[in-house]
C-alpha cells in the first residue's frame, strides 16, 4: 500500500499526468468528473478506422482512418493498416497507441489533433498494447509468436523483449507498476513479470488456452482474466504467490473484463458475445449483481473517469454503448466504424483546441447488413442463438457469424443454400469447429449481400450453418430466420 501510495504521489504531483481513480490506474487517484476534454476510442477491425467520441454528449466526433477497406488491401499493403484491433494510452493521456493484427504495426496518435506521431513495425499479429504506469515503456503481445516486445516510449522503437509461450493474449499492469500480468492464448499459463527488470516472477494456470483479455482492479488486489473458448473469467490474487482465486461459468465467447469504483462497491463488468449482454459482479463477493442486454457480439469496454459509465463496443452492430453504472442501464447508441474491438477511455485526452482535427465522418460504405440463424425447426421468436454481420467493403462483404448453440467441438459448415428451409445444393463458404461451448466466430469475404437480398437480379440466397461431413456438408442445424 506503502508502495501504491508513494507512486501515486509522484504521477499526481506531475501536471503532465492526468490520472483517475479508475482502471488502468490507482484506487488512490482522485477520479475524472466526466468532460468534453475525455475521449473515448474505438478500434474498428474492418473499416481499418479508429471511431472518436465525446463523452460528455455521447457524440460520434469522427474516424481517423488508418487504412482502406476491401479489396485495396488483397494487394501488397505498401501503406495504410490492416485489421486494427488494439488500444492502449499513454498516463499523460496523450498518446494514443493503435495495434493493427494484419499489417504487424502499432501507430502512436497524438490525442490533441490525431496526427500519427510515429508508426513501429513489429512481429507476427501483434494483439493487444499498454504503456507501464511510469510512461517508460510499451509493452506489446506479439500473439502470432512467443514473446512480448517493450518499445521505448520516447522513441517508439524496440527495446528488449520479453521470452512467453506461444501466443501471448494481453498484457496489464499493476497499478503501482510493479508488476505486468501476460495471459496466454495458445497456452494455459499466464505469466506475471517483474517490470523493473523483466523477470518473470510468477505463474498462473488459465482453465483453458485461450485468452484475449485480462485487467487489474484499481486497488491492486486481483487480476481478472477472459477465457473466450470456454465461456469463463478467472480471478488470482495480484500480490506473490498469484494463487487462483476464482473461477467464474460466465457464457459463450467471453471477450473483455473491466472494472469500474462506485458509490456502491467494485465492481467487474464482462461482454458475453455469444449471449449479446454484459454481465457485471461483485468482487468482493464474486456474485453477479446485473445482466445488461446490448448488441450484437459485445467486445471491448472501459470505465470512465469517475466510474459512472462503462463504454462497451458492439462488435456485430457497429455501435458504442454507454452504460450508466448507477442503474446498470445502456443510455445511449453511438455509431463507430465497422466491427469495434477494443475500447479505451482517456480522460484528459484534449487539453487544448476542439480535438477534431484530421477526422473524417464515416462513409455509406461502412454500413453493414445484419442478419439472424435459428436451429432448424426453432421459433421465430427473436432469440435466434447466432447472428451474422455483412461488413460493406464496396462489391464484397466481409461476413462475420457469431455461432452459438451448436455441438461442442463438432466441426460445421457457414453456407449458402438455394430455399430458405436450407434445402438443395449447398455452397461452403466456411468451414470451423465448435469451441467448447458450442460457439464460434466464423469469417469469410464475398458479395454475400447481393445474394441474400437477392439484388443484381441475383436469386436469392439464405445462410445456413451445417455439419461437416466427410463426404463434404451434411444437414443444416441453422437457417436464416430473416
Amino acid at each position: 500500500m506503502a508502495r501504491t501510495l508513494m507512486v501515486c504521489t509522484l504521477l499526481a504531483g506531475s501536471s503532465a499526468i492526468v490520472l483517475a481513480g479508475q482502471a488502468p490506474y490507482p484506487a488512490a487517484s482522485p477520479d475524472r468528473v466526466l468532460g468534453h476534454q475525455d475521449r473515448v476510442y474505438s478500434a474498428d477491425q474492418f473499416s481499418n478506422t479508429v471511431s472518436v467520441i465525446d463523452p460528455a454528449d455521447n457524440k460520434l466526433l469522427g474516424v481517423l482512418r488508418l487504412g482502406d477497406p476491401q479489396p485495396r488491401n488483397l494487394s501488397p499493403l505498401y501503406r495504410g493498416q490492416l485489421l486494427v484491433h488494439g488500444l492502449g494510452f499513454s498516463p499523460d493521456g496523450k498518446t494514443l497507441a493503435v495495434v493493427a493484427v494484419g499489417s504487424n504495426a502499432i501507430s502512436f496518435i497524438n490525442t490533441h489533433d490525431n496526427t500519427v506521431l510515429h508508426t513501429t513495425y513489429l512481429g507476427r499479429s501483434p494483439h493487444e498494447t499498454f504503456f507501464t504506469p511510469d510512461g517508460s515503456e510499451i509493452w506489446v503481445t506479439i500473439r502470432g509468436e512467443d514473446y512480448v516486445q517493450v518499445l521505448d516510449a520516447k522513441t517508439f522503437e524496440p527495446k528488449t523483449r520479453i521470452q512467453t509461450p506461444a501466443g501471448p493474449g494481453m498484457q496489464i499492469f499493476s497499478p503501482d507498476g510493479k508488476y505486468g500480468y501476460i495471459c496466454s492464448s495458445f497456452n494455459p499459463e499466464t505469466l506475471v513479470v517483474s517490470v523493473a527488470d523483466h523477470k518473470i516472477v510468477g505463474h498462473v494456470k488459465q482453465a483453458s488456452p485461450f485468452c484475449p483479455n485480462i485487467a487489474a482492479n484499481p486497488d491492486g488486489s486481483q487480476v481478472w482474466f477472459t477465457l473466450k473458448d470456454i465461456g469463463k473469467v478467472q480471478i488470482f490474487d495480484a500480490k506473490p504467490p498469484f494463487d487462483v482465486i476464482k473461477t467464474i461459468d460466465t457464457g459463450p465467447i467471453t471477450n473483455h473484463v473491466n472494472f469500474a469504483r462506485t458509490a456502491k462497491g467494485n465492481f467487474a463488468y464482462v461482454t458475453i458475445g455469444g449471449l449479446n449482454q454484459v454481465k457485471v459482479f461483485d468482487t468482493e463477493t464474486f456474485e453477479q449483481v446485473a445482466t445488461i442486454p446490448v448488441g450484437r457480439l459485445p467486445h471491448g469496454l472501459w470505465p470512465s473517469g469517475d466510474g459512472s459509465r462503462v463504454y462497451v463496443g458492439i462488435e456485430n452492430d457497429d455501435q458504442l454503448m454507454a452504460i450508466d453504472t448507477a442503474t446498470n442501464k445502456v443510455i445511449a447508441s453511438i455509431p463507430v466504424g465497422q466491427a469495434p474491438q477494443a475500447i479505451a477511455y482517456v480522460p484528459g485526452a484534449v487539453t487544448e483546441g476542439t480535438g477534431t482535427d484530421n477526422l473524417e465522418p464515416l462513409k455509406a460504405t461502412e454500413n453493414s447488413v445484419q442478419l439472424s440463424l435459428r436451429a432448424v425447426g426453432g421459433a421465430r421468436d427473436g432469440s435466434a442463438p447466432s447472428n451474422v454481420s455483412l461488413f460493406d467493403q464496396g462489391l464484397t462483404q466481409v461476413v462475420q457469424a457469431s455461432v452459438t448453440g451448436l455441438e461442442p467441438g463438432k466441426e460445421y459448415v457457414l453456407a449458402l443454400a438455394g430455399n430458405p428451409d436450407g434445402s438443395g445444393t449447398l455452397q461452403a463458404l466456411s468451414n470451423f469447429k465448435a469451441n467448447p461451448t458450442g460457439a464460434s466466430i466464423v469469417n469469410a469475404l464475398g458479395p454475400i449481400r447481393q445474394l441474400v437480398k437477392g439484388e443484381d437480379e441475383q436469386p436469392k440466397r439464405y445462410l445456413v450453418v451445417a455439419l461437416k461431413t466427410a463426404d463434404g456438408i451434411g444437414a443444416p442445424v441453422q437457417v436464416q430466420a430473416d
